[in-house]
């Protein structure tokens, strides 16, 4: 494997990029709304594909297992698929517990917010999800210029003979040049300190 670092300055791939980062502060701005329907914190959560909603930072113990699985190693809890309630528990409180989690059940479903899917936009730049997913890749914008870093797994004579052809190894971004790491690195820690 290895690490290869591009940038493009063409309009229609840096707008790509920006909209990729405009979905993802819409998908933060709605976990903080479901947070605040359950009385806490939602963890984002990432998978090799998506972006999506992860368990809830609730204060409370015990009572709180019959509705939400035992936190995780963070403190987040997620939401049973059904109530467990314990032994011994009249057939009334059974059911109150039953309509209590059918409610929470509903709730989350109402505002828990779509997954946010970063393939999509690595499918508009015109890259190969499949070597993304074996190698990685990271996207950004910075002032008009997209940056990316794309892990791949490739024969380093077809990846000379591509690069003297002008184009990336895998895939194709639009406007996209081949650039050192320390450039890519110096754009990264720019982009990080605009954030913060």
């Amino acid at each position: 494997m290895a690490d290869f670092f591009y940038k493009s300055c063409e309009p229609a791939t840096v707008d790509i990029v920006r909209s990729f980062y405009v979905m993802k502060d819409a998908f933060s701005a709605l976990l903080t709304a479901l947070g605040e329907h359950f009385g806490g914190k939602v963890a984002p959560m990432r998978d090799v594909d998506s972006h999506f909603a992860g368990g809830v930072k609730i204060s409370g113990g015990a009572e709180l297992d019959v509705h939400w699985c035992r936190p995780d190693d963070h403190g987040y809890r997620t939401l049973r698929a059904a109530a467990k309630p314990g032994k011994g528990i009249p057939k009334d409180d059974r059911a109150a517990i039953r309509a209590e989690h059918e409610r929470l059940v509903a709730l989350w479903k109402e505002h828990c917010p779509k997954r946010l899917s970063s393939s999509d936009y690595w499918d508009r730049l015109g890259i190969n999800t499949g070597n993304l997913w074996l190698c990685g890749g990271i996207k950004f914008e910075l002032d008009g210029i997209a940056y990316f870093h794309l892990g791949f797994q490739i024969n380093e004579a077809e990846h000379l003979a591509k690069v003297a052809a002008g184009k990336p190894s895998c895939g194709w971004i639009g406007g996209a040049v081949e650039i050192l790491a320390s450039e890519y690195e110096s754009a990264r820690v720019a982009k990080l300190e605009q954030r913060s």
